[in-house]
């Protein structure tokens, strides 16, 4: 067998192991079941795939998210390394042939959903599997109190059945106490090797900001620290607003959400990645698997929903060990809209019944029918025809996906194909007195060459770039070429798909996930309750806050946060009248706001608004009707 620091150093060129790493491994290797818990950034992949790689056989890997799959998969594969992921979408047949690979063809690694672990012929293939390890990641959606509650991992415990004989090893960034006793006892573990590293970020300062103006706030921190930076945002649409603003104001900037196509996704993460763009602002959905360890600032424009995710998303800054910043934004009505987004839209057992029965009927699914039927889905649509909340209703559709009596896959591009049925010269004729159809047609003829021969899928986000028209009036103009017989037009009204995990059984497939539904709206109340205290407490160090989050005891305060500055001591009296003489001289040469003194003067927020508040009382200057100061004498 191999050494772990010879694996290490040959597949991933370092010479030495992060904190914990090889005390982990070393267990793993022993055979023992093993708890790791490493804040975000601490390397726990590594953690399994050395054990696998030393010993004979394949490791299973368990992992929630499909994207975080693929990123190791591909990245093992770089490597030379036999690896595959078995996400949804494959055929039967070639399911059967995958499974064959991982038996004879040498694999290390096999990465699974938790959902794709439920299927008799997975089940089937993994007892005939050479398996050495069984690796849990992301094991806090074993939880019911997890801030990912996932409730087919509750059934992981499959592969204890499957394989008796191997070790587990259970991995997570973020777990409370009782998330930690909670998985251990989900994954029968006895007396099991814990790894508990501290959280503890010396170089990272978390600031709590209250602002009135938060774009003026954004923009003067990204001026002062130029190296990269991320903004996570609350949805889509403010990932295009803030990132234009920053563009406007001369700070490149890009943006990442769940809604862009692949293409995208991949070419602005890209810039970001290459330092073509400072800033990438962006929702929730970016930064699993994410390794960029110059990341100076990360600004949360709103309130996270947890303090599980705001540790996950602040903890991708200073990875480097130089000094970073995790700041927050807040103003008065964050703590509304915080309640209203995340509170006010949690559906209760009863609504989420409503939701399924109309659901059901929606795709006309009869009693005790429908288990594995797909169907194309309009959430619009739907919510019209049953007056139903949107908000509301979606995430009563997310809880029913989650808790795996449906499967939501959302698809947010109009799925269209055409084939033009007309000849050629009858296409060229008819373009000549339709000269507004000219560019959109031109397009797709040179970018699909068999859409003469038969009906051909068509892009129409690449066929907007390429024209420079909108989407809407692409379908407008393929319409139009429909109904004046040039083309066959196919244009799919949906925005998702919909498969019925479960036969239909009305209330009965709900009261099952009753409880569940219970615990996962208690837990919201119990996290947003956390965030907003965090954010109000202005007396304990944040570090500390977040440290006892976690379990933590016995912390000194950081002295670089939010709170730790406040409460060093005030400026001296001397350093204060340098400051009065500097502000009275600029204040010579014309008004100013305190936004541009600020940007002069190499001075703190709190000196300058104490230093201006003195220079007020004693009528050396006033304010003016546009918020600037000016001297009293002028």
């Amino acid at each position: 067998m191999q050494h772990p620091i010879n694996i290490l150093e040959r597949y991933w060129n370092f010479t030495e192991f992060k904190p914990l790493q090889e005390e982990i491994i070393n267990a793993v290797i022993e055979g023992e079941d093993t708890f790791a818990l490493l804040p975000t950034g601490g390397g726990k992949s590594i953690c399994f795939q050395i054990p696998a790689l030393a010993q004979e056989g394949i490791c299973i890997v368990i992992s929630p998210l499909i994207a975080l799959m693929k990123d190791q998969v591909q990245k093992l594969q770089e490597q030379g390394i036999k690896a595959m992921a078995l996400t949804s979408g494959i055929p039967p047949q070639q399911l059967d042939t995958l499974l064959d690979n991982c038996i004879y063809g040498n694999y290390k690694f096999l990465y699974l959903s938790p959902e794709r672990l439920q299927q008799e012929l997975v089940q089937q293939r993994i007892r005939q599997m050479n398996v050495n390890l069984i690796a849990v990641d992301e094991a806090h959606c074993i939880s019911h109190w997890g801030n990912d509650f996932r409730p087919a991992y509750k059934n992981i415990n499959i592969l204890r059945q499957l394989q008796p004989g191997i070790n587990v090893v259970a991995l997570t960034a973020s777990a409370t106490p009782k998330v930690v006793q909670d998985i251990i006892k989900e994954l029968d573990f006895i007396k099991p090797k814990i790894f508990k590293q501290s959280f503890s970020r010396p170089n990272l300062a978390y600031l709590v900001l209250h602002e009135d103006d938060k774009y003026y706030r954004m923009e003067s921190i990204l001026k002062k620290y130029t190296a990269s930076s991320i903004i996570y945002v609350r949805n889509r649409k403010l990932t295009l607003e803030i990132s234009s603003f920053l563009e406007s104001k001369g700070i490149t900037a890009t943006y990442y959400h769940g809604g862009l196509s692949n293409t995208d996704k991949d070419r602005f993460m890209q810039q970001w990645l290459h330092d073509q763009k400072q800033v990438m602002v962006a929702t929730n959905a970016f930064g699993m698997g994410i390794d960029k360890p110059d990341v100076k600032t990360i600004i949360h424009f709103n309130l996270p929903e947890s303090l599980e995710s705001y540790f996950q998303e602040a903890g991708r800054a200073g990875r480097n060990g130089e000094k970073a910043f995790a700041v927050i934004l807040k103003n008065k009505g964050d703590e509304i809209s915080v309640k209203n987004q995340f509170l006010s839209v949690l559906p209760t057992v009863d609504f989420i019944k409503q939701v399924y029965r109309k659901l059901c009927s929606y795709f006309q699914i009869s009693y005790g029918e429908g288990e594995f039927t797909t169907h194309d889905f309009d959430f619009n649509t739907f919510c019209k025809v049953y007056e139903f909340n949107a908000v509301l209703c979606y995430n009563a559709l997310l809880l029913l996906d989650r808790t795996s009596i449906i499967s939501l896959s959302r698809q947010f591009h109009n799925q269209v194909s055409v084939q033009v049925i007309a000849s050629n010269p009858v296409v060229f004729r008819y373009l000549e007195t339709h000269k507004d159809f000219e560019i959109i047609l031109k397009s797709i003829l040179r970018m699909y060459g068999g859409v003469f021969d038969h009906d051909t899928k068509i892009n129409l986000v690449k066929i907007s770039e390429k024209a420079s028209v909108t989407e809407p009036v692409i379908i407008a103009a393929l319409k139009q070429l429909e109904k004046d017989d040039i083309i066959t037009l196919n244009l799919a009204k949906t925005d998702a798909q919909v498969t019925f995990i479960q036969p239909r059984e009305d209330d009965k497939t709900i009261n099952r996930i009753a409880t569940v539904v219970e615990q996962q709206n208690d837990l919201k109340q119990v996290q947003v309750k956390a965030v907003l205290d965090y954010i109000k407490n202005d007396a304990v160090c944040k570090s500390v806050q977040l440290l006892s989050y976690f379990g933590e005891t016995n912390i000194d305060p950081c002295g670089i946060c939010s709170v730790c500055t406040k409460t060093k001591k005030p400026a001296k009296s001397q350093d204060l009248k340098v400051l009065r003489n500097q502000i009275i001289e600029l204040l010579e040469n014309g008004d100013l706001s305190s936004r541009v003194m600020i940007t002069e003067l190499d001075c703190s927020e709190n000196d300058l608004k104490k230093v201006l508040q003195l220079l007020l009382e004693h009528q050396i200057i006033s304010i003016t009707k546009t918020n600037t100061y000016k001297l009293f004498h002028k």
